[in-house]
């Protein structure tokens, strides 16, 4: 086996309850986002831009279809000789199955002997459900140069925002004195992105001792990074000033496809030099017809537009139809909008079809509607009801 100076884990194992019906049978991580991709694209173009060429993706809930999809790892250029992208779901136990990821710490726990046969040198730990570009190898220079024991990617917030997140509080050379996990009375801005470079043999060492502590809850937030706190271990900060978002809900989703449509869009999905790969894209071109009218728009190869598409994102294989309007909306997967139907401040669920006529959202309001087929179908209910 090559030795490998950094192997990444991307943490791909989470319910997304807060998506409601877009996680009901679909992974958060394998979830659509910007038209073409899927939210797991990001961190895996990221590893591919960063030089990384061996990839583990620990995977548990509704794994099905992320697992196929991440099987194609030429997409992002890591089917490489001596690299590749790894699905490395829970372990099997010994009397009782296969068992589940207690904590995201005990997710690298199961899967040492992956890391082991790599003879890694580091080991960077990721989420796959966070919208972002970030070149990991710069993180990992600055890792070496710090001479750290684990370095932490951090983001400066709001400080009104701070008590959301993990927050570092550091010195003036940015070594972490302390961490508070969503404080309610936080004392620094700069919020943990739950990325994080360790040197593996230490690391190693510490994730087999959380392994014994039955009162642990083997995560890394919770229960590594305070250890290694109290232990005098050197923790690093490394500011991140890049587009990062958690589209851990219907509004947050909704917010980083906006973004999107931004003059000053941070994320920048057309950039040549940092480019965010994805496995669909085998589909015919998009098509506008003579009657379509678009302003401020995002539009994905396989689109039909015919009807009004206004400061809107539309994903492939997505339709609009003849007088139909879409307004600050985000039309995934091979939804379709039918003839004189309208859609504002919406997020249309794959496959999902808005009748012919119907009216769905309000520009006024201050939550996104998830349009599902139980929201399509009580619309049609209300409708004969009111004649």
């Amino acid at each position: 086996m090559k030795k490998q100076k950094m192997v990444a884990m991307i943490l791909a194992g989470g319910r997304g309850t807060r998506l409601f019906d877009l996680t009901k049978k679909v992974a958060k991580p394998a979830v659509h986002f910007g038209g073409k991709y899927r939210i797991i694209d990001f961190p895996l173009s990221n590893c591919a831009n960063s030089n990384i060429s061996t990839v583990g993706v620990l995977v548990q809930y509704e794994s099905v279809l992320l697992n196929s999809y991440i099987a194609r790892d030429h997409v992002w250029g890591l089917d490489i000789a001596g690299g590749g992208v790894y699905c490395l779901p829970p372990r099997e136990k010994d009397t009782t199955g296969f068992g589940e990821y207690r904590g995201t710490a005990d997710a690298i726990t199961q899967n040492l002997d992956f890391l082991d046969q790599e003879e890694a040198e580091y080991v960077l730990i990721l989420s796959g459900d966070h919208i972002y570009k970030m070149n990991y190898d710069k993180m990992l220079q600055a890792h070496m140069d710090s001479h750290a024991d684990a370095t932490i990617a951090v983001l400066e917030v709001p400080l009104k925002e701070a008590s959301r997140f993990g927050i570092m509080n550091c010195d003036e050379s940015d070594q972490i004195v302390e961490f508070e996990e969503k404080p309610k009375e936080p004392k620094s801005n700069l919020a943990s992105m739950g990325i994080y470079i360790f040197n593996y043999k230490t690391l190693r060492k510490y994730l087999k001792e959380d392994e014994k502590n039955s009162a642990s809850s083997h995560d890394f937030g919770k229960d590594i990074i305070p250890t290694y706190l109290k232990d005098g271990l050197k923790l690093q900060a490394y500011r991140f000033k890049g587009y990062w978002k958690d589209v851990g809900t219907i509004s947050s989703l909704w917010e980083a496809n906006m973004d999107l449509l931004s003059d000053k869009d941070a994320l920048d999905l057309s950039d040549p030099s940092w480019k965010i790969y994805t496995g669909d894209n085998n589909v015919i071109p998009q098509v506008i017809g003579p009657d379509a009218e678009i302003d401020t728009a995002y539009i994905t190869q396989g689109c039909a537009v015919n009807g009004l598409v206004k400061h809107s994102v539309l994903f492939t294989g997505s339709k609009v139809d003849n007088k139909a309007e879409v307004y600050d909306s985000v039309i995934m997967n091979n939804a379709v909008i039918g003839e004189g139907a309208k859609v504002t401040r919406c997020v249309v669920m794959d496959n999902e079809k808005v009748p012919a006529g119907m009216v769905l959202g309000d520009k006024n309001s201050k939550d996104i509607l998830l349009v599902t087929k139980a929201v399509i179908n009580a619309k049609k209910a209300e409708e004969q009801v009111n004649g």
